[in-house]
């Protein structure tokens, strides 16, 4: 179902962006002339957004509930779904966060609706929605500096693939990654 989502997020992204501007330029993802710095923006706020979070961790036990919770949404993955995951997510979110509601509205109202996507019932879910507006301020900032999507998209991409990988791969015990030349997943037991 998560496939379906980003999928259509990023149809409407493309969608509102080609309805805007016509025809979708490279110009909108990378800059010919700064994309090494761009790439080490997106590195950067990725590391930022991992340090904010592993404090929250070990000091909000909320950020522990929210952890556990959230693991029990998306269930076991493998590696390479988790990946998958991560690069479509943040893909998707992006281009259409910052590539058609900031590129359209403002900065503030995409950071808000952002922050709006990333909500639930439980009182974990209000930390998730806090850190996501602060995320998403960051991004949008990212997108302002640069004048293009690719260190937001990065940033965006490193930080779900860390969580995503240490929510559903890491802490499930039925699935090991091997150190072999192919990383393949093992499934421990009768597999």
């Amino acid at each position: 179902m998560a496939w379906a989502f980003y999928l259509l997020l990023a149809l409407a992204g493309v969608l509102w962006v080609g309805s805007r501007e016509g025809a979708i330029s490279v110009s909108l993802f990378v800059s010919r002339t700064t994309w090494a710095r761009d790439l080490g923006l997106g590195v950067g706020a990725a590391g930022v957004l991992l340090v904010v979070w592993q404090v929250a961790d070990r000091y909000l036990p909320l950020a522990r509930v929210l952890e556990d919770r959230l693991r029990d949404v998306i269930g076991p993955l493998s590696a390479s779904e988790a990946i998958g995951i991560a690069v479509l997510s943040g893909f998707a979110e992006e281009f259409f966060f910052r590539g058609a509601v900031q590129g359209s509205w403002g900065w503030l109202l995409a950071s808000v609706l952002f922050a709006a996507l990333h909500s639930g019932r439980e009182r974990s879910f209000y930390l998730w929605t806090i850190f996501a507006g602060l995320a998403g301020l960051l991004f949008a900032g990212l997108t302002i500096l640069t004048g293009n999507l690719l260190a937001p998209i990065l940033a965006h991409v490193l930080f779900n693939s860390t969580n995503l990988y240490k929510m559903a791969v890491a802490r499930d015990p039925t699935v090991s990654v091997s150190p072999g030349l192919g990383g393949e997943e093992e499934q421990d037991g009768d597999g």
